[in-house]
């Protein structure tokens, strides 16, 4: 199943927590090589998590088209790959984790017309959600067509919802956790299919250090009545040191669960034959967000390396690959041991 006996040559654009985590994901595949770090700082000013891994500057990338298989893009969703992705899809096969999720379907176009134009393939919004919870949302609507999809995140920190506590006037510093409503998580499970509101599917738990004299009344009050962010949640705030901050919430830990609870067999009032309630789960537990979602795109990069070695060109999704060309396992392999 592999495209060939060489290595797939994997160059990294940016270096912060996801570039950091696909570093040691390529070092754990014996069948790909790490060509370097290309970063937008000096790279001298790097300090690579492996010694071997070499750094390189942001606009040496268009003097390395024949050195790399697939670029892994590691930049944000909300200012740098809306540019970076059709930039790069015009010169490499690249993967990419794009996670804004109501402007997917414009990004997929960008990045389809660049590597259309020059004959590249580039996979977009690949992770864990995008990604993993895509295919289980999908699998789940196409198995049992009757029914309801529900996804819980948590428990888990939010970066996004994080910044905005610290943006609030009198915090010095926070961190927020998103956590799946369990009465809600286990009527799904009972297959009670639910209508839930926002406030029943999640709650938001602030951990907040105090700048000195910000009365933390007047904070709390700021935080859960934030509209967008806490406002309909049912959100709760603890009040820390900076040294609890530190010890106790340096990690980047999520994950969450995609369910489908649906009927199978003709119905009972049909015939007379019951109607059987399934349901489907799918769930992740994450001690570290990035470099989990990190090795989720450099499976999806050799998947990559294959489609584009078969002449398969343009932007992809998680559902235009075969989970065969995750592996680095021959297909024979596979229905030997897994099938």
């Amino acid at each position: 199943m592999s495209t060939s006996r060489n290595p797939i040559r994997i160059g990294i654009a940016g270096y912060g927590n996801l570039g950091r985590g696909v570093e040691a994901s390529v070092l754990q595949n014996p069948d790909m090589e790490l060509v370097g770090v290309f970063t937008r700082r000096d790279p001298a000013s790097l300090n690579p998590a492996h010694p071997n891994t070499s750094a390189f500057t942001w606009d040496s990338l268009a003097e390395r088209t024949g050195d790399i298989d697939v670029l892994i893009l590691c930049g944000g969703s909300a200012s740098d790959l809306p540019e970076q992705g059709p930039e790069m899809a015009r010169l490499f096969n690249t993967v990419d984790s794009f996670d804004t999720h109501a402007r997917i379907p414009e990004y997929f176009d960008a990045v389809n017309a660049a590597a259309t134009e020059t004959g590249h393939t580039s996979l977009i919004s690949t992770g864990w959600d995008p990604g993993l919870f895509s295919i289980n949302r999908l699998y789940g609507e196409a198995i049992l067509p009757q029914g309801k999809t529900y996804t819980f995140w948590g428990r888990g920190v939010s970066q996004g919802h994080s910044d905005a506590i610290r943006r609030v006037p009198g915090v010095a510093a926070g961190v927020q956790y998103t956590l799946p409503a369990e009465p809600a998580i286990e009527a799904v499970r009972a297959g009670e299919q639910p209508e839930l509101s926002t406030r029943e599917k999640h709650t938001r738990e602030c951990f907040v250090v105090l700048e000195e004299g910000a009365d933390p009344a007047v904070v709390a009050e700021a935080i859960v009545t934030m509209p967008n962010y806490f406002a309909d949640y049912d959100t709760t705030v603890h009040f820390i040191s900076a040294d609890e901050l530190a010890r106790d919430h340096a990690a980047m830990p999520h994950g969450g669960f995609v369910l489908r609870s649906g009927d199978t067999g003709l119905g009972a009032t049909t015939d007379g034959h019951p109607t059987h309630r399934q349901v489907i789960e799918y769930g992740l537990t994450l001690a570290d967000n990035p470099s989990f979602t990190a090795s989720a795109l450099v499976a999806y990069a050799r998947a990559v390396a294959r489609l584009a070695a078969a002449g398969d060109h343009g932007a992809k999704t998680v559902y235009d690959v075969a989970p065969g060309l995750l592996s680095p396992r021959s297909a024979a392999e596979l229905r030997a041991d897994l099938l």
